[in-house]
């Protein structure tokens, strides 16, 4: 017997944002088809706009198990986990513990398929960079969701998250926040109208 994807079911238990008062719950099963839906936009940005060699299918599926580990882990609270680099390093070894966890509860011919799903590798540097820049857009439009709800526990994090897109300096987020992310500010009437 084999456990992975009852442990993938999972997701839905764990809670995303909890230091922060929520207008609206989030769990990583739903962050991670989001992140999953923009990380594929963003690679065919990058294939399609940016000239890169890049498959969107296989980086959307790297956001499907983003953060898979999390399951073991919990979703460690962004001012903890990225408080000094010694809680950071500390933190990336408990994270691949939790994905080598993970990964064992697979039957052997199915691991080399999961694997790349879950550890970075030298060859796939831009597609995992791609996956962050989804991971934080998704992160932006929570916090932007939040704050149209009237939520202002989340102003700074709004902030914080726009300061590192910006940071990353990649057209394709670029792009995206210029053709796509203006529309998550309309009603469902004005988005059908578009």
């Amino acid at each position: 017997m084999h456990s992975f994807f009852a442990m993938m079911a999972r997701m839905k238990y764990i809670e995303r944002w909890a230091l922060m008062h929520n207008v609206d719950k989030e769990n990583i099963s739903e962050h991670s088809l989001e992140v999953a839906m923009l990380a594929h936009g963003l690679a065919i940005i990058a294939r399609e706009k940016c000239n890169r060699e890049i498959e969107p299918n296989e980086v959307a599926l790297m956001g499907i198990y983003h953060d898979a580990n999390e399951i073991i882990t919990g979703d460690m609270p962004t001012p903890v986990k990225y408080y000094d680099n010694d809680i950071q390093e500390a933190y990336r070894r408990v994270e691949n513990v939790a994905s080598h966890t993970l990964i064992n509860k697979l039957p052997k011919y199915m691991k080399t398929y999961y694997e790349p799903l879950f550890f970075q590798t030298e060859s796939k540097v831009y597609e995992w960079r791609i996956v962050k820049a989804a991971d934080k857009l998704s992160a932006l439009i929570k916090c932007r969701e939040e704050l149209r709800s009237g939520n202002q526990e989340f102003k700074t994090a709004e902030l914080s998250i726009k300061k590192y897109l910006q940071e990353m300096k990649m057209e394709e987020i670029d792009i995206f926040m210029q053709d796509f992310l203006p529309a998550y500010e309309l009603t469902l009437d004005e988005l059908q109208r578009v």
